[in-house]
Protein backbone atom coordinates (compact mmCIF):
# COMPACT_ATOMS: atom_id res chain seq x y z
CA UNK A 1 0.00 0.00 0.00
CA UNK A 2 3.05 2.30 0.19
CA UNK A 3 5.50 1.44 -2.56
CA UNK A 4 7.48 4.68 -2.05
CA UNK A 5 7.97 4.08 1.67
CA UNK A 6 11.74 4.68 1.69
CA UNK A 7 11.26 8.05 0.02
CA UNK A 8 8.54 8.92 2.54
CA UNK A 9 10.78 7.81 5.43
CA UNK A 10 13.46 10.24 4.25
CA UNK A 11 10.94 13.10 4.50
CA UNK A 12 9.97 12.07 8.03
CA UNK A 13 13.62 11.93 9.08
CA UNK A 14 14.18 15.43 7.69
CA UNK A 15 10.99 16.71 9.35
CA UNK A 16 12.14 15.60 12.80
CA UNK A 17 15.18 17.84 12.34
CA UNK A 18 13.09 20.75 10.99
CA UNK A 19 14.54 20.21 7.55
CA UNK A 20 13.20 19.41 4.06
CA UNK A 21 14.40 16.88 1.49
CA UNK A 22 12.37 17.98 -1.53
CA UNK A 23 9.14 19.41 -0.08
CA UNK A 24 7.33 19.70 3.27
CA UNK A 25 5.90 16.55 4.84
CA UNK A 26 2.22 16.17 3.98
CA UNK A 27 -0.46 13.52 4.28
CA UNK A 28 -3.62 13.25 2.22
CA UNK A 29 -6.24 10.50 2.21
CA UNK A 30 -9.33 9.91 0.12
CA UNK A 31 -11.60 6.99 -0.71
CA UNK A 32 -10.85 4.58 -3.53
CA UNK A 33 -13.40 4.16 -6.32
CA UNK A 34 -16.20 1.93 -5.10
CA UNK A 35 -15.33 -0.80 -7.60
CA UNK A 36 -11.95 -1.27 -5.90
CA UNK A 37 -13.27 -1.26 -2.34
CA UNK A 38 -13.67 -4.15 0.05
CA UNK A 39 -17.03 -4.57 1.72
CA UNK A 40 -16.83 -3.42 5.33
CA UNK A 41 -17.19 -6.43 7.66
CA UNK A 42 -20.53 -6.71 9.42
CA UNK A 43 -21.08 -8.78 12.51
CA UNK A 44 -23.54 -8.74 15.37
CA UNK A 45 -22.06 -8.58 18.86
CA UNK A 46 -23.85 -8.95 22.17
CA UNK A 47 -22.37 -5.71 23.50
CA UNK A 48 -19.68 -3.10 22.86
CA UNK A 49 -17.04 -4.93 24.86
CA UNK A 50 -17.46 -8.10 22.82
CA UNK A 51 -16.97 -6.11 19.62
CA UNK A 52 -13.81 -4.40 20.91
CA UNK A 53 -12.36 -7.79 21.93
CA UNK A 54 -13.17 -9.60 18.67
CA UNK A 55 -9.67 -9.84 17.21
CA UNK A 56 -10.74 -11.31 13.86
CA UNK A 57 -13.35 -8.59 13.40
CA UNK A 58 -10.90 -5.84 14.37
CA UNK A 59 -8.38 -7.12 11.82
CA UNK A 60 -11.01 -7.41 9.09
CA UNK A 61 -12.13 -3.84 9.78
CA UNK A 62 -8.54 -2.59 9.54
CA UNK A 63 -7.96 -4.44 6.27
CA UNK A 64 -11.12 -2.97 4.71
CA UNK A 65 -10.43 0.55 5.97
CA UNK A 66 -6.89 0.56 4.62
CA UNK A 67 -7.77 -1.12 1.34
CA UNK A 68 -10.57 1.38 0.75
CA UNK A 69 -8.34 4.41 1.37
CA UNK A 70 -5.74 5.98 -0.91
CA UNK A 71 -2.78 7.04 1.25
CA UNK A 72 -1.47 9.86 -0.91
CA UNK A 73 1.82 11.74 -0.62
CA UNK A 74 3.35 10.92 2.81
CA UNK A 75 0.25 9.45 4.44
CA UNK A 76 1.01 6.02 5.90
CA UNK A 77 -1.32 2.98 5.93
CA UNK A 78 -1.24 2.18 9.65
CA UNK A 79 -3.26 -0.16 11.86
CA UNK A 80 -2.77 -0.58 15.60
CA UNK A 81 -4.47 -2.61 18.35
CA UNK A 82 -6.88 -0.28 20.15
CA UNK A 83 -8.27 -1.35 23.53
CA UNK A 84 -8.85 2.19 24.79
CA UNK A 85 -6.59 5.01 26.01
CA UNK A 86 -6.35 3.64 29.57
CA UNK A 87 -5.19 0.18 28.58
CA UNK A 88 -1.85 0.66 30.34
CA UNK A 89 -3.71 1.07 33.65
CA UNK A 90 -5.77 -2.04 32.89
CA UNK A 91 -2.55 -4.07 33.02
CA UNK A 92 -2.45 -3.26 36.75
CA UNK A 93 -5.96 -4.55 37.42
CA UNK A 94 -8.22 -1.65 36.43
CA UNK A 95 -11.28 -3.12 34.76
CA UNK A 96 -12.30 -1.55 31.47
CA UNK A 97 -15.73 -0.33 30.40
CA UNK A 98 -16.45 -0.04 26.68
CA UNK A 99 -18.78 2.27 24.80
CA UNK A 100 -19.40 2.60 21.10
CA UNK A 101 -16.33 4.74 20.37
CA UNK A 102 -14.30 5.01 23.57
CA UNK A 103 -13.38 3.16 26.74
CA UNK A 104 -12.56 4.04 30.33
CA UNK A 105 -11.20 2.25 33.37
CA UNK A 106 -12.41 1.73 36.94
CA UNK A 107 -10.04 2.88 39.73
CA UNK A 108 -8.34 0.23 41.87
CA UNK A 109 -6.09 2.25 44.18
CA UNK A 110 -8.00 3.07 47.38
CA UNK A 111 -5.20 5.23 48.82
CA UNK A 112 -1.49 5.94 48.44
CA UNK A 113 -0.39 3.96 51.47
CA UNK A 114 2.70 1.77 51.07
CA UNK A 115 0.51 -1.30 51.46
CA UNK A 116 -1.91 -0.30 48.69
CA UNK A 117 0.78 0.90 46.29
CA UNK A 118 2.82 -2.23 47.00
CA UNK A 119 0.01 -4.38 45.59
CA UNK A 120 0.00 -2.43 42.33
CA UNK A 121 1.86 -4.57 39.81
CA UNK A 122 1.84 -4.72 36.02
CA UNK A 123 0.60 -8.20 35.14
CA UNK A 124 1.96 -9.68 31.91
CA UNK A 125 -0.37 -12.66 32.32
CA UNK A 126 -3.47 -10.47 32.51
CA UNK A 127 -6.32 -10.72 30.02
CA UNK A 128 -5.55 -7.30 28.56
CA UNK A 129 -1.84 -7.93 28.09
CA UNK A 130 -2.55 -11.19 26.31
CA UNK A 131 -5.29 -9.59 24.20
CA UNK A 132 -2.95 -6.76 23.14
CA UNK A 133 -0.34 -9.33 22.13
CA UNK A 134 -2.94 -11.38 20.25
CA UNK A 135 -4.22 -8.36 18.33
CA UNK A 136 -0.72 -7.12 17.54
CA UNK A 137 0.33 -10.49 16.15
CA UNK A 138 -2.91 -10.88 14.17
CA UNK A 139 -2.47 -7.45 12.58
CA UNK A 140 1.15 -8.24 11.75
CA UNK A 141 0.08 -11.43 9.99
CA UNK A 142 -2.64 -9.63 8.02
CA UNK A 143 -0.39 -6.68 7.22
CA UNK A 144 2.58 -8.58 5.73
CA UNK A 145 3.59 -6.78 2.57
CA UNK A 146 0.49 -4.57 2.72
CA UNK A 147 0.34 -2.16 5.66
CA UNK A 148 2.20 -0.99 8.76
CA UNK A 149 1.30 -2.11 12.29
CA UNK A 150 1.96 0.20 15.23
CA UNK A 151 1.88 -0.13 19.00
CA UNK A 152 -1.20 0.74 21.02
CA UNK A 153 -2.04 4.09 22.62
CA UNK A 154 -0.14 4.06 25.93
CA UNK A 155 -0.70 6.64 28.69
CA UNK A 156 1.76 6.44 31.55
CA UNK A 157 2.72 9.01 34.19
CA UNK A 158 -0.03 11.23 35.56
CA UNK A 159 -2.74 9.80 33.33
CA UNK A 160 -2.04 6.25 34.48
CA UNK A 161 -2.04 7.27 38.15
CA UNK A 162 -5.29 9.20 37.66
CA UNK A 163 -6.84 6.02 36.25
CA UNK A 164 -5.56 3.96 39.21
CA UNK A 165 -6.75 6.46 41.78
CA UNK A 166 -9.64 8.46 40.22
CA UNK A 167 -8.82 11.98 38.98
CA UNK A 168 -10.75 13.81 41.72
CA UNK A 169 -8.98 11.88 44.48
CA UNK A 170 -5.63 12.39 42.81
CA UNK A 171 -6.18 16.15 42.80
CA UNK A 172 -6.32 16.03 46.61
CA UNK A 173 -3.27 13.76 46.66
CA UNK A 174 -1.33 16.33 44.61
CA UNK A 175 -1.78 18.75 47.53
CA UNK A 176 -1.49 16.33 50.45
CA UNK A 177 0.87 13.56 49.27
CA UNK A 178 3.09 14.81 46.42
CA UNK A 179 6.12 12.73 47.44
CA UNK A 180 4.11 9.51 47.19
CA UNK A 181 2.90 10.49 43.72
CA UNK A 182 6.49 11.08 42.59
CA UNK A 183 7.59 7.65 43.87
CA UNK A 184 4.66 5.95 42.17
CA UNK A 185 5.37 7.81 38.94
CA UNK A 186 8.99 6.63 39.04
CA UNK A 187 7.91 3.02 39.50
CA UNK A 188 5.31 2.93 36.74
CA UNK A 189 7.58 4.76 34.30
CA UNK A 190 10.01 1.86 34.59
CA UNK A 191 7.14 -0.52 33.80
CA UNK A 192 5.99 1.71 30.96
CA UNK A 193 9.38 1.60 29.24
CA UNK A 194 9.54 -2.18 29.67
CA UNK A 195 6.09 -2.53 28.10
CA UNK A 196 7.02 -0.23 25.22
CA UNK A 197 10.15 -2.27 24.51
CA UNK A 198 8.15 -5.51 24.58
CA UNK A 199 5.82 -4.43 21.80
CA UNK A 200 8.51 -2.52 19.92
CA UNK A 201 10.50 -5.75 19.86
CA UNK A 202 7.58 -7.74 18.44
CA UNK A 203 6.89 -5.14 15.77
CA UNK A 204 10.48 -4.49 14.73
CA UNK A 205 11.15 -8.25 14.51
CA UNK A 206 8.30 -8.37 12.00
CA UNK A 207 9.95 -5.63 9.94
CA UNK A 208 7.57 -2.87 11.01
CA UNK A 209 8.84 0.70 11.35
CA UNK A 210 7.94 2.37 14.63
CA UNK A 211 4.53 4.05 14.66
CA UNK A 212 1.30 4.31 16.64
CA UNK A 213 -2.08 6.11 16.70
CA UNK A 214 -0.43 9.35 15.51
CA UNK A 215 1.02 7.86 12.31
CA UNK A 216 4.46 9.40 12.08
CA UNK A 217 7.53 7.18 11.89
CA UNK A 218 11.29 7.24 12.30
CA UNK A 219 14.39 5.09 12.13
CA UNK A 220 14.34 3.83 15.68
CA UNK A 221 11.85 4.19 18.53
CA UNK A 222 9.01 6.69 18.13
CA UNK A 223 6.64 7.68 20.94
CA UNK A 224 3.81 10.11 21.75
CA UNK A 225 4.12 11.22 25.42
CA UNK A 226 1.24 13.11 27.02
CA UNK A 227 -0.35 14.08 30.34
CA UNK A 228 -4.00 15.09 30.07
CA UNK A 229 -4.31 15.14 33.87
CA UNK A 230 -1.97 18.16 33.88
CA UNK A 231 -4.86 20.39 32.77
CA UNK A 232 -6.26 20.22 36.31
CA UNK A 233 -3.18 21.08 38.37
CA UNK A 234 -0.84 24.03 38.86
CA UNK A 235 2.26 24.73 36.81
CA UNK A 236 4.42 24.06 39.87
CA UNK A 237 2.77 20.68 40.52
CA UNK A 238 3.17 19.62 36.90
CA UNK A 239 6.86 20.54 36.92
CA UNK A 240 7.53 18.94 40.29
CA UNK A 241 5.56 15.73 39.93
CA UNK A 242 5.42 14.75 36.27
CA UNK A 243 7.96 16.51 34.04
CA UNK A 244 10.82 14.24 35.08
CA UNK A 245 8.77 11.18 34.12
CA UNK A 246 8.03 12.72 30.71
CA UNK A 247 11.74 13.40 30.21
CA UNK A 248 12.54 9.82 31.18
CA UNK A 249 10.05 8.48 28.63
CA UNK A 250 11.51 10.72 25.94
CA UNK A 251 15.12 9.85 26.74
CA UNK A 252 14.26 6.21 26.11
CA UNK A 253 13.12 6.98 22.57
CA UNK A 254 14.75 8.20 19.38
CA UNK A 255 11.91 10.58 18.42
CA UNK A 256 8.95 12.00 20.34
CA UNK A 257 5.88 14.10 19.55
CA UNK A 258 4.29 15.55 22.68
CA UNK A 259 0.48 15.42 22.57
CA UNK A 260 -0.57 18.77 24.10
CA UNK A 261 -4.31 18.52 24.58
CA UNK A 262 -6.67 21.30 25.60
CA UNK A 263 -6.51 25.03 26.40
CA UNK A 264 -5.58 24.42 30.05
CA UNK A 265 -2.48 22.52 28.92
CA UNK A 266 -1.21 25.27 26.66
CA UNK A 267 0.45 27.02 29.62
CA UNK A 268 2.99 24.17 29.68
CA UNK A 269 4.20 24.76 26.14
CA UNK A 270 7.35 26.66 27.14
CA UNK A 271 8.28 23.97 29.68
CA UNK A 272 7.91 21.27 27.05
CA UNK A 273 9.85 23.22 24.45
CA UNK A 274 12.82 23.22 26.84
CA UNK A 275 13.04 19.41 26.76
CA UNK A 276 15.62 18.44 24.09
CA UNK A 277 14.20 14.94 23.62
CA UNK A 278 10.78 16.33 22.60
CA UNK A 279 11.26 16.84 18.88
CA UNK A 280 7.74 17.93 17.90
CA UNK A 281 4.46 19.17 19.35
CA UNK A 282 0.95 18.10 18.44
CA UNK A 283 -1.33 20.90 19.66
CA UNK A 284 -4.96 19.81 20.07
CA UNK A 285 -7.11 22.86 20.98
CA UNK A 286 -10.17 20.84 21.98
CA UNK A 287 -13.80 20.62 20.92
CA UNK A 288 -15.18 23.83 19.44
CA UNK A 289 -11.72 25.39 19.14
CA UNK A 290 -10.21 23.24 16.42
CA UNK A 291 -9.83 25.74 13.55
CA UNK A 292 -6.10 25.70 12.96
CA UNK A 293 -5.75 29.37 11.94
CA UNK A 294 -6.95 30.52 15.36
CA UNK A 295 -3.70 29.13 16.74
CA UNK A 296 -1.13 30.43 14.26
CA UNK A 297 0.66 32.27 17.08
CA UNK A 298 1.08 28.97 18.95
CA UNK A 299 2.56 27.27 15.90
CA UNK A 300 4.90 30.21 15.39
CA UNK A 301 6.07 29.92 19.01
CA UNK A 302 6.90 26.27 18.39
CA UNK A 303 8.81 27.06 15.21
CA UNK A 304 10.84 29.80 16.90
CA UNK A 305 12.17 27.17 19.31
CA UNK A 306 13.31 24.93 16.44
CA UNK A 307 10.75 22.23 17.17
CA UNK A 308 8.70 20.42 14.55
CA UNK A 309 4.90 20.46 14.64
CA UNK A 310 1.89 18.81 13.06
CA UNK A 311 -1.44 20.26 12.04
CA UNK A 312 -4.40 19.57 9.77
CA UNK A 313 -5.30 22.25 7.21
CA UNK A 314 -8.24 22.63 4.79
CA UNK A 315 -7.18 22.77 1.15
CA UNK A 316 -8.72 26.23 0.89
CA UNK A 317 -6.32 27.52 3.59
CA UNK A 318 -3.02 26.45 2.06
CA UNK A 319 -2.09 29.97 0.98
CA UNK A 320 -2.74 31.27 4.51
CA UNK A 321 -0.48 28.52 5.87
CA UNK A 322 2.28 29.48 3.42
CA UNK A 323 2.02 33.15 4.44
CA UNK A 324 2.03 32.45 8.18
CA UNK A 325 4.71 29.85 8.74
CA UNK A 326 8.01 28.49 7.54
CA UNK A 327 7.85 25.12 5.75
CA UNK A 328 10.71 23.53 7.71
CA UNK A 329 9.40 21.30 10.49
CA UNK A 330 5.75 21.46 9.40
CA UNK A 331 3.93 18.15 8.97
CA UNK A 332 0.54 18.71 7.40
CA UNK A 333 -1.00 15.53 8.77
CA UNK A 334 -4.05 15.92 6.55
CA UNK A 335 -5.21 18.32 3.86
CA UNK A 336 -8.94 18.22 4.45
CA UNK A 337 -11.53 18.74 1.75
CA UNK A 338 -9.72 16.42 -0.67
CA UNK A 339 -12.00 13.84 -2.25
CA UNK A 340 -10.12 12.46 -5.25
CA UNK A 341 -6.70 12.07 -6.86
CA UNK A 342 -7.04 15.14 -9.06
CA UNK A 343 -7.64 17.40 -6.06
CA UNK A 344 -4.82 15.71 -4.15
CA UNK A 345 -2.35 16.24 -6.97
CA UNK A 346 -3.32 19.90 -7.26
CA UNK A 347 -2.81 20.45 -3.51
CA UNK A 348 0.50 18.59 -3.54
CA UNK A 349 1.70 20.73 -6.47
CA UNK A 350 1.04 23.87 -4.42
CA UNK A 351 2.72 22.47 -1.32
CA UNK A 352 5.80 21.34 -3.28
CA UNK A 353 6.46 24.98 -4.21
CA UNK A 354 6.34 26.09 -0.55
CA UNK A 355 10.04 26.43 0.20
CA UNK A 356 9.97 29.57 2.30
CA UNK A 357 7.45 31.84 4.01
CA UNK A 358 5.57 33.78 1.34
Amino acid sequence: MKLDFEEVMSRYEAWWDCDIVDRPLVGMKFSRPEAKCLAAPKKQHANHRERWMDTAHVVAQAEARLQNTVHFADSLPVAWPNLGPEIFSALYGCEMEYGERTAWSKPVLADLSDESVGKLRMNKDSFYFLKLTEMTEALIEAGKGKFIVGYTDLHGGGDAIAAFRDPQKLLIDVIEQPDKIKRLCDNITADFLELYDHFHGILSAAGMPSTTWLPATCKGKYHVPSNDFSCMISDAAFSDLFVQGIIRECQHMDRCIYHLDGPQALRYLDILLEIPQIHAIQWVPGAGRSYWADWIEVYQRIQKRDKALCLSVPARDLNLLFQSMDPEGVWITDVTGISNEQEAKAALHKIAKWTKRQ
